[in-house]
């Protein structure tokens, strides 16, 4: 097949997410499945404008902030002079509304609705701005084949009234040949870890709220934060703030083995996020024989297995996120059988089986597109 994809970033964006890892782990398989990909996305600075990663073709055109504007034209044009079999929408922030001028095959991947959340993120005018553009994705996508990445997702576009049968689960995974896939030593001291980008949304400062309560039993507790974001500036005065800065490092962006080192140490990784469309960061450091901490939230909860791969605290309930944290600190059992049992969750997860999804998802929707089956 020849395909092209539509997505706000590529892999190598210094802001890419969690949508990105899902984009190209999936489509880097399909090309080497000997299938043709390419991507269309928006640029940054220092960024070739056409590149070739793990053999998808990149094109990039446009900002960040812009790269939606260019969306169709570009299409009209590249889709003239190129005979795809199938086009991608991955739906992550502002929507491109292809279903209004792609005329092929058409594929929509979505990870999670923002909702009202966006509010806490952005501005009134930058969030009114997101969430009327999501309220036109039941007018314009309301049949056309989405896949989603959790039940959660499923759920909120039924609610919406979106009609099941246009939907697929194809879950984020893990590479488990970049993990352990047991458990490993733990630091000497008490390590709690939050991975993931520093995003207002995450409420990561949730976690620091939620160590100062209890940091003072445990002498020698520590706080790893690793990741990026335009956060970090407000998550460092709040750690200033509560006298932390000699137990809270701050890490920044971190390589995969770096990563892998800081989540197979953890006693545990702690996920507050206020919604996600899955939580791929629970999965690794589940594959890292590490026990998750999650937020019981969309998308969140649908990557936990409670009391195997870790548990579910109430959103925004600092007290019940502090007493789970003590929990796998003081009880090594508990700590120990959370960890066994977290490798077996994450061992359901793979790459290659999402992708393998992904192609047969791909050739139905070309299949029915030229004999009029919905």
């Amino acid at each position: 097949m020849k395909i092209l994809v539509i997505n706000w970033q590529d892999i190598s964006n210094p802001q890419a997410g969690g949508a990105e890892v899902h984009l190209h782990e999936i489509f880097k398989r399909i090309v080497s499945m000997g299938n043709e990909v390419t991507l269309f996305c928006s640029s940054y600075d220092g960024a070739a404008k056409n590149e070739t990663i793990d053999g998808i073709n990149i094109i990039r055109k446009g900002s960040r902030n812009l790269f939606n504007f260019y969306v169709s034209g570009f299409c009209r044009e590249h889709l003239k002079e190129n005979d795809y079999d199938i086009v991608v929408d991955d739906i992550n922030k502002i929507p491109f509304y292809t279903p209004l001028f792609i005329k092929q095959p058409l594929l929509a991947i979505s990870h999670h609705f923002f909702g009202k959340s966006i509010f806490r993120e952005a501005g009134l005018i930058s969030g009114t701005y997101v969430y009327l553009s999501e309220k036109m994705i039941d007018l314009i996508y309301k049949k056309t084949p989405f896949t989603v990445v959790s039940k959660s997702t499923l759920d909120e576009f039924i609610e919406r009234g979106f009609d099941e049968k246009f939907f697929t689960i194809i879950h984020n995974a893990i590479d488990a040949t970049q993990f352990p896939m047991k458990v490993l030593n733990k630091t000497a001291h008490p390590t709690i870890t939050y991975f993931g980008r520093l995003k207002k949304y995450k409420s990561v400062n949730h976690v620091i709220d939620a160590f100062n309560l209890f940091e003072k039993e445990f002498a020698d507790a520590r706080l790893n934060i690793v990741g990026s974001g335009d956060y970090r500036p407000e998550l460092e005065k709040l750690v200033a703030k509560y006298g932390l800065e000699n137990k809270v490092k701050f890490f920044g962006f971190v390589s995969d083995e770096e990563k892998v080192k800081l989540l197979t140490e953890s006693y545990c990784v702690v996920n507050p996020s206020l919604k996600e469309g899955w939580g791929i960061t629970n999965i690794e450091a589940n594959a890292c024989g590490t026990p998750v901490i999650s937020a019981d939230v969309p998308g969140l909860r649908d990557s936990v297995q409670v009391d195997k791969s870790g548990v579910l605290y109430t959103y925004g309930n600092i007290e019940e996120l502090a007493e789970y944290i003590k929990k796998i600190i003081n009880d090594d059992e508990y700590r120990a059988r959370l960890s066994s049992s977290s490798i077996d969750w994450a061992k359901q997860f793979s790459w290659d089986e999402s992708a393998n999804k992904m192609i047969e998802l791909l050739k139905s929707i070309i299949d029915n597109y030229f004999t009029g089956n919905e």
